[in-house]
């Protein structure tokens, strides 16, 4: 298994636009991680203009299906996001 990044760039108004799709979102993310793929998620607060989703999987396609269900992309508040492969050093158990 692999770890990836997902770097989510947050459109400006973010945080007032949210809202209506959070619930959809989290709901989306949690089964994710309790499929043991998303592993870790959440946005920087200061200022509120990216989220870091860390995964452990095969390969990216499970990423880029997120991706493609996540209502924060469907709906426009993600302006960009990139998939990177992550090398853990250390705390890979």
């Amino acid at each position: 298994m692999n770890y990836y990044a997902l770097i989510y760039h947050l459109v400006d108004d973010y945080m007032d636009r949210r809202g209506q799709f959070r619930e959809e979102h989290l709901k989306l993310a949690k089964k994710s991680n309790e499929r043991g793929e998303m592993i870790l998620a959440g946005a920087f607060s200061d200022p509120p203009d990216k989220a870091l989703l860390i995964f452990k999987a095969a390969d990216k396609s499970s990423i880029e299906n997120f991706i493609r269900k996540d209502p924060y992309v469907k709906n426009g508040l993600i302006a960009k996001w990139e998939i990177r492969p992550w090398t853990v050093v250390i705390g890979n158990k």
